[in-house]
C-alpha cells in the first residue's frame, strides 16, 4: 500500500513539515519581540507586522491542513487511485507553500490578496478530493 502512495506520502510529508516550520517562524518571530507575553499576540498588530503575519500563516494552516491530511489517509485506506490522490495532494500542498511565502513577503491589508488565490486553489484541492473520495466509496 505504501509503494502506490509514495507520491501522495511524500507530498503528506512535506505538508507537515511546512507545518512545523511555520509553527517555529512564528515562535522565533513572537519571541524577538521586545515586549511579548507568551502565548499571547497582540491584538493590535495587523499585517504590517511579520509577527501577525507569520501567527496567522500558522493558524491558517492550522484550520485547513488537518482535514486535507485525514481526506488524504481516508482517500488510500478506500483505495483511491493513486495517480489522482497525488495530484490532489500535490496541488494542495504546492498552494499552501505559495500561500505561506506570499503571507511571508506581502503586508497588505487588501483582500482579495495575492495570497488569497493560492489558499483558494488549496481550498478547492482539498473540496475536490473529498467529492472524488465521495464518489470512490459510492
Amino acid at each position: 500500500m505504501f509503494e502506490q502512495y509514495s507520491l501522495t506520502l511524500i507530498a503528506l510529508a512535506l505538508m507537515l513539515f511546512t507545518m512545523f516550520m511555520q509553527s517555529t517562524i512564528a515562535m522565533v518571530a513572537h519571541r524577538k519581540q521586545s515586549h511579548y507575553v507568551p502565548g499571547v499576540v497582540d491584538e493590535n498588530l495587523g499585517h504590517d507586522s511579520f509577527v501577525f503575519r507569520s501567527h496567522r500563516t500558522f493558524l491558517n494552516s492550522l484550520e485547513n491542513v488537518p482535514l486535507m491530511a485525514l481526506t488524504i489517509l481516508t482517500s488510500m485506506f478506500v483505495g483511491m487511485t493513486p495517480t489522482s490522490l497525488a495530484a490532489f495532494t500535490w496541488v494542495f500542498v504546492i498552494a499552501r507553500l505559495l500561500h505561506m511565502v506570499l503571507y511571508y513577503a506581502i503586508a497588505t491589508e487588501k483582500n482579495p490578496s495575492p495570497r488569497s488565490y493560492f489558499f483558494a486553489i488549496g481550498f478547492f484541492a482539498n473540496f475536490g478530493l473529498l467529492i472524488n473520495l465521495g464518489l470512490t466509496l459510492i
